[in-house]
């Protein structure tokens, strides 16, 4: 995500915060602010800005004000905010062709065989709580997207490092044998 980008999902994130909710993220954040600062902070912008200058938030550091926002029951906005933040990934930082094709295979195979293991899976591929309810959230009965949805996320961060071998070996750490035979036969069946 860009500066600029960033900073306008914050202005747009500020102006549907009331003053009751901006209180409780100063509750919230209070070991970070300091009590002088406290009495200064007036809006929800002039909290982003101070969170930012003192390095707690950033375009590269979006994690505390997505769990913010969670914790104020501002899920709308954690969603929101979730889904900029997903965006800023860019075709420079897929695996090459041949990895992808196999990535998209395993997808599908995987999203189609995981079920109800899908949080489980996700927490061994290193996605934190936050993206796993998010991903809840949006799909909250469908299995098959939840899966989708879960490997979307896990490439995205791993971005052109994502690699098959990774999610064979995280299905088997999770007990998932069956489901990681059957990425490897379809990758064999298609020549991988």
């Amino acid at each position: 995500m860009s500066s600029l980008q960033f900073n306008a999902v914050l202005l747009e994130i500020s102006n549907q915060l009331s003053s009751d909710e901006l209180d409780k993220m100063k509750f919230l954040c209070r070991g970070k602010i300091g009590k002088k600062n406290m009495e200064k902070i007036n809006s929800a912008l002039k909290l982003f800005q101070f969170l930012t200058e003192r390095g707690e938030l950033g375009a590269d550091k979006t994690e505390p004000l997505s769990e913010l926002l969670q914790q104020i029951q501002r899920l709308d906005l954690a969603d929101k905010f979730n889904t900029y933040e997903s965006r800023r990934g860019n075709t420079a930082s897929e695996p090459e062709q041949a990895e992808k094709a196999q990535l998209d295979i395993a997808t599908e195979v995987i999203a189609e065989n995981l079920g109800r293991s899908w949080r489980k899976l996700g927490r061994k591929l290193g996605l934190n709580d936050v993206k796993l309810d998010s991903i809840s959230r949006r799909y909250p009965t469908e299995l098959e997207e939840t899966g989708i949805e879960l490997l979307k996320e896990w490439r995205k961060s791993r971005g052109a490092e994502a690699r098959t071998n990774e999610l064979i070996e995280a299905l088997r750490a999770c007990c998932l044998n069956l489901t990681a035979d059957k990425v490897e036969e379809k990758l064999s069946a298609q020549g991988y």
